[in-house]
Order: structure tokens, then C-alpha cells, then sequence
């Protein structure tokens, strides 16, 4: 008898097994009686294709799958809810963040998703998240759209085909019901879309809204809890890279518009991720398989990396296509300024392939100070980093937002507020115990103005401040003299290679000296008020590391 036929009964046994996998892990979040037929794991191309034959989206000249989410085109933070079930109900840090539901509303919301998705075609995505394989959780994620199923596919990490034959019941179910449109005051709602965390049920519902990212933030929000919770592990919402030749790892902390995504895109370092890791003691991993970049106007000039990611097996979200040639362009933000695309982190040429790193050597805090007076490379010890990790300052700029006419600061706590469900105290304890352990470094660079204030100064080069990050990066920095700022309680290089000197101290690019003054003591003064409101629990000898206004 040939080989082949001899094992073909193995062949169709493990083949029902992997069906009857499937079955068990839909049956385990409800999604027993699935009248519609449930496409599995579908490769890249299968989903592209059953995207575009459901009109989610079209191809672009690059090859991208160019889709529009509609009434939504970011996240909502007042939709979203972590369920309060008594065994996370002392552990989250309630708030106007992290937003309590009652776990019998949840229960409503649960089985009409159930309901909804029983009646309709479904995309099943198998999953990680979590690159390190000793801590990671396994993520079933349903979909309505093979778009969403796409998104989902690319960003976590993408089992192996021995993970998936041993898969078993996910640790998480995620179930993304974007058609269905809630009623706020029978489901208990904000309004018609909702995203609900249930931790005891170990489920995410995602409803009502096409924004993929809320999918991504959703996960990202589950492990923040997770992994200092059951592993002791510390989640971080930074990008990370490495040096090739040594393996020396560095963390880039960052809000929107501080460079964190251009600045960890090294061509001379490997990418281990753009936006979410975990710090073990044994190193950094990345939570995730992929990147979601904003893509409003970028070039193949200013994001070469990202920019030559946007290819087929990409997704644009919200990017204008021309129906005729089908090119994009990234400088059109009629939709929404949020425009954003999602690929795997092997479309970056440089990327670590395991998105793993070595316990890291530097860690750098980005801000934009649109105040301009913060000093664009500082050094911090372990208590300035604690408060500067607390801070998660920036600032934004008039013309970003309606009504902002003069630069208004923006305190994110742990650079990543919205999705951190425990006390930031804690979250800030592990960062420092984990700094002392492994001697890591500490900056702050300030990618935002110098020589006055946003309308008066200038927006701080590329070229500079690439420099400067790495004389941080290389320890080079250390050799030079630093001076005390007393304001900012900071400690400030006086000469790095390639950078003007006098641009190292904000207040000698001022032409008034006095009105510098002024503004640091004016910024001091909010980061003060700031700690004082949100952290009156705050360790004094943090507190005594941040600024001072009265200096």
C-alpha cells in the first residue's frame, strides 16, 4: 500500500481534531450555534480577497487593503468599560478611565452579541499575544469583517502551526460585533458602540463600532492587567529597539507627535516592537506580531521604514484612495487626521524576528513641550524617572483640537492612561525596582519647541535630536559635564557631538530671558499640580525628584 494512503486516516484524524478544536474554543464563548459558514486561520490573501468581495474595502496601487470605519474613526474612551465582578473589584483603579459595568448588563450586551454573530459569516483568528513564549495569552478573536480578521492577524503574534495543533480553549475570547448597534438605555451603554472588559468571564466585546485599533488597545489593556497581576511582569506602552552587534535594548516612552515611532525606526538598530512590551526579568518582549502607525503624511522621505511596509498584507484605515489609479494619499485628512495603517512586524526589514531584547540599557521618555522650555536631552535618576513615568507629559498645540488657541499640557499617566486598569503607583514601583536591578539609564528629550513657545520658537530638528538620542543610546553622553536644572530638577549635558551647544539650554535660545523664566516656572507649576491631584500617595522622595517651581 503506498505511504500516502497509509497515512491518510492520520492525516483526516488530526484534520477533525483541528475542526473539533475550533468548535470547542467557539463553543467556550458562546458561539456554539454558528448558523453562518466560519472561516479559521484564513491566510492574508484568503481574508484580502472575502474583504473585497464584501465591499470592506479595495486595493490600493501599493497593494494595501484600504478600508473606511465609518462614524468612528478612533477610539472611544467613553464607551469603554472594564465589568466590575468581585474577583478584579479590588485591583482596578476605578475612575473616569477605567469606567465600572455591572456585570448583569454586561450579560445583556454578551448574549445579544452572541445572538448577532450565531446569525452571520464569521472570521476566526487564533492568536497571541505575548512574544516570549513563557508568558504569553492565547486570544481567540471572532469577527463580522474579514478586514477586522485581517487587522487582528497582523498585529498579535501569529502561532506557530504546532501552537495552533496544541491551541486548546484560548485564554481570552474577543468578540468584535461592529454592525450591531446598541440601545444605551436597555444595555446600560454610552451609546450605540460599546467596548467591555470582563475579566472573570476572561471575554472582550467590541461592538458597534469598524475602528480596529479598539481591538488592539482592548488586548493591550487585558495584559496590562495580566502580566503584573498573574506574572509579575511590567507592560509598558513604548517602543523598543536594539543595538545588532552588542544587544543592548532601549525603551522609547512617547504620546502621539514625540517621534516614538520615527525615533525607535533605526535602520542602524533592529526593531523589536513599535507600542506595546512587557519587562520581565529576563529581558523585554513585545505584546504583539504587527504595527499600527499613523499615516497622515508620510513619505517614502520622512518614514522610509514604515512608509515601504504599506504593501499587500498591509491595512490603511481611513487613508483617501484615488478610485482611478488607486494611489493613496497619506496628506488627505478629510476622513480624519487619525489616518493609520497595520502590517507585520516582518514587513520592517530590521525587526527582531522572536521580538525579544536583553533587560534594557536606556530608557527615554519623549515630549513635546510646546512651552519650549524644557531642555532637549536631560538626565534622570531612578525617583525622576518614577515621576517622569507618572507625568507622561506633553503638550498639544493650537490647530489640533477646537478651541486650543495657545499650547495646553497633556499629563498621560504611565505614557498609556487609557489602558491601564491598576493603581499607576504600582505599575511606576515595578519600573523603578526594575531600573535599580539592571542599571538602566535614564533621559528625557524634548522633540518640541526651542527658542520661545509654539508661534514664536521653532520645532527642534530631526537631525539634532537623532543625535542626541544617540549619544544616549550610546553612552557617549556620559562623558560630557552636566549642570543641574533647578526648575525642571533635571540634569542637562553641556556638549553633545554634531548638536549647536547653546541649544542644549532652552534659556539661552530665548531672546527674553525673563519671559523663560517665567514659562518654566509656569510649566514646573503644572507638573506640580498635576502630581498633587492625580498622586497624593506619591513616595515624597519622587515627588522631591520632579519639578520646582519655586527654584
Amino acid at each position: 500500500m503506498p505511504i500516502r494512503d497509509q497515512i491518510a486516516p492520520f492525516v483526516r484524524a488530526i484534520r477533525s481534531y483541528g475542526q473539533r478544536t475550533a468548535q470547542d474554543q467557539l463553543a467556550a464563548c458562546g458561539l456554539a450555534e454558528c448558523r453562518g459558514a466560519v472561516l479559521v486561520d484564513a491566510a492574508p490573501a484568503t481574508l484580502i480577497e472575502k474583504a473585497i468581495d464584501r465591499n470592506e474595502g479595495i486595493l490600493t496601487s501599493e497593494g494595501a487593503l484600504a478600508v473606511e470605519t465609518g462614524t468612528y474613526t478612533g477610539r472611544s474612551p467613553g464607551d469603554r468599560f472594564i465589568v466590575d465582578t468581585p474577583d478584579v473589584h479590588d485591583e482596578i483603579a476605578w475612575g473616569s478611565v477605567n469606567k465600572p459595568f455591572p456585570a448583569e448588563s454586561y450579560q445583556l450586551v454578551k448574549d445579544e452579541v452572541v445572538d448577532y454573530l450565531q446569525e452571520r459569516d464569521l472570521f476566526v483568528v487564533r492568536a497571541i499575544g505575548g512574544a516570549d513564549r513563557r508568558w504569553f495569552r492565547k486570544f481567540l478573536v471572532v469577527c463580522e469583517r474579514a478586514s477586522q480578521a485581517l487587522f487582528s492577524r497582523q498585529l498579535l503574534v501569529r502561532p506557530s502551526r504546532r501552537q495552533i495543533d496544541s491551541y486548546g480553549i484560548q485564554d481570552f475570547s474577543v468578540l468584535v460585533a461592529s454592525g450591531l448597534k446598541l440601545d444605551p438605555e436597555r444595555h446600560g451603554t454610552n451609546s450605540e458602540a460599546a467596548v467591555l472588559i470582563n475579566f472573570q468571564d476572561r471575554t472582550i466585546i467590541v461592538a458597534g463600532t469598524r475602528y480596529s485599533g479598539e481591538i488592539k488597545k482592548a488586548i493591550f489593556s487585558v495584559m496590562n492587567y495580566i502580566m503584573p497581576v498573574e506574572e509579575g511582569i511590567l507592560p509598558m506602552h513604548s517602543s523598543a529597539n536594539m543595538d545588532p552587534s552588542t544587544g543592548e535594548t532601549a525603551i522609547f516612552f512617547g504620546l502621539s507627535g514625540t517621534g516614538k515611532t520615527t525615533l525607535s525606526a533605526d535602520p542602524q538598530r533592529v526593531l523589536i516592537g513599535d507600542d506595546e512590551h512587557g519587562w520581565a526579568d529576563g529581558g523585554v518582549f513585545n505584546f504583539e506580531g504587527g504595527c499600527y502607525a499613523k499615516a497622515i503624511k508620510i513619505s517614502s522621505a520622512t518614514e522610509p521604514q514604515i512608509y515601504n511596509a504599506i504593501r499587500f498584507g498591509a491595512i490603511c484605515e481611513n487613508v483617501i484612495v484615488d478610485r482611478t489609479t488607486r494611489s493613496p494619499d497619506y496628506f488627505d485628512d478629510r476622513l480624519t487626521e487619525n489616518t493609520r495603517v497595520a502590517y507585520p512586524i516582518s514587513f520592517i526589514d530590521n525587526a527582531a524576528a522572536m521580538g525579544q531584547g536583553r533587560y534594557p540599557n536606556v530608557v527615554i521618555f519623549l515630549t513635546a513641550d510646546a512651552f519650549g522650555v524644557l531642555p532637549p536631552i536631560s538626565r534622570l535618576d531612578t525617583n525622576g524617572a518614577m515621576y517622569h513615568f507618572l507625568s507622561g507629559f506633553t503638550s498639544k498645540v493650537a490647530g489640533t483640537e477646537r478651541g486650543i488657541t495657545e499650547p495646553q499640557p497633556t499629563f498621560s499617566t504611565l505614557f498609556g492612561e487609557p489602558f491601564m486598569p491598576l493603581d499607576p503607583l504600582r505599575y511606576a514601583r515595578m519600573f523603578g525596582e526594575r531600573m535599580d536591578r539592571s542599571g538602566t539609564r535614564v533621559y528625557l528629550i524634548n522633540t518640541g519647541w526651542t527658542g520661545g513657545p509654539y508661534g514664536v520658537g521653532t520645532r527642534m530638528d530631526l537631525p539634532s535630536t537623532r543625535l542626541m538620542v544617540t549619544a544616549a543610546l550610546d553612552g557617549s553622553v556620559e562623558d560630557e559635564r552636566f549642570v543641574r536644572d533647578p526648575v525642571f530638577n533635571v540634569d542637562v549635558p553641556q556638549r553633545v557631538d554634531g548638536v549647536e551647544a547653546r541649544v542644549l539650554n532652552p534659556r539661552d535660545t530665548w531672546a527674553d530671558k525673563d519671559a523663560y523664566d517665567v514659562a518654566a516656572r509656569r510649566l514646573a507649576k503644572m507638573f506640580e499640580d498635576n502630581a498633587a491631584e492625580k498622586y497624593p500617595d506619591m513616595a515624597p522622595e519622587v515627588r522631591e525628584a520632579g519639578p520646582n517651581s519655586s527654584a
